[in-house]
């Protein structure tokens, strides 16, 4: 802490990146959601987190630099293309490491071939893990993430619901489920969140969040929170929305870690092992009425009835005829 002219300032030393970061938006957020929290919480001026982030596209690049001064951020959006030549290296000219990352990379990218991941020089895809595949950037991203990170870093990144179950309960291997049982047995992997359809502007598909953590607490080491939110949203005109409400329901059980009926599970890695490395909160927490099983007994007295009475209606109608000559 430090005084400055009377007041009190918070001085966070926080670094985030964006590997993807677009027009910067969800740097943005990041800035305005720690000011809020600060406020709320003793009312102190605050310095701005440091910021930064990679933009491929040269229009959107420079947007993401007007945004940050527009709001007065303190960083540096470099250009280029983050897998291929990631600019924020370290003096030996490895991926430089942050304390937090976010980002909502484009889902499902046809990006590299195997032999683009074979020649990496920044240990981003590790054996037992390597590269996730062809048809799909997805779990890349997640890799250049977690090689972004310090020993005590946190990622979070929302990605389309099928990089949670692709290639699981298929006969043989499937390269993005290898990434997803590293990630899984490395336990790196501290929560899921699955969205509600219909919230972003290029798809109606829900999205998840995935929440990454290189330094679990003791007790949630060995397992993974699942989240299932697909439920909790408003309809919308043109797309969905999740109330502000439901905001705040969803982070007070993501802190919490605390499950609830239709909503959170705490699953253990040998359960996620059993389902083939499915980690999609679908799969284990189901937001719809349970069922009804009734006894065959039941069913079959039930029958017996509804014919008897189809006889007597039969007979009826029968009789009725008859008296009119048909």
């Amino acid at each position: 802490m430090a005084g400055t002219g009377g007041r009190t300032t918070l001085r966070v030393t926080s670094n985030r990146p964006c590997p993807c970061c677009g027009s910067g938006g969800l740097l943005v957020k990041c800035e305005i959601a720690m000011e809020e929290s600060v406020r709320c919480s003793n009312g102190a001026a605050i310095a701005p987190l440091k910021l930064f982030g990679q933009e491929y596209v040269p229009e959107t690049w420079a947007m993401a630099n007007m945004n940050m001064i527009i709001h007065d951020m303190e960083g540096q959006i470099e250009i280029g293309d983050t897998f291929k030549n990631p600019k924020f290296r370290n003096q030996a000219g490895k991926l430089r490491t942050f304390d937090r990352v976010v980002a909502n990379p484009m889902w499902n990218q046809d990006w590299f071939t195997e032999a683009d991941y074979d020649s990496d020089e920044f240990d981003r895809f590790p054996p037992g893990a390597g590269f996730p595949g062809k048809s799909s950037a997805d779990w890349g991203w997640v890799q250049h993430m977690h090689a972004s990170l310090k020993a005590n870093g946190r990622a979070a990144v929302v990605l389309d619901t099928g990089a949670a179950s692709r290639g699981s309960g298929n006969a043989g291997s499937n390269k993005e489920k290898t990434v997803r049982q590293w990630f899984v047995e490395n336990d790196v992997i501290e929560s899921v969140l699955y969205l509600p359809e219909n919230l972003f502007y290029n798809t109606t598909a829900p999205g998840i969040v995935l929440f990454l953590n290189k330094a679990k607490e003791t007790e949630r080491q060995g397992k993974v929170f699942l989240v299932n939110a697909s439920k909790m949203f408003e309809k919308g005109d043109p797309k969905n929305f999740i109330p502000e409400g439901g905001i705040q329901r969803i982070a007070d059980t993501l802190i919490s870690w605390q499950e609830e009926e239709k909503l959170s599970r705490i699953v253990e890695h040998d359960e996620l092992k059993k389902n083939d490395y499915n980690i999609s909160p679908s799969r284990f927490i189901h937001t719809s009425d349970a069922e009804t099983y009734r006894p065959i007994s039941e069913i079959v007295e039930e029958l017996d009835d509804i014919e008897a009475e189809a006889r007597d209606t039969d007979k009826a109608l029968k009789e009725i005829l008859e008296k009119i000559g048909i």
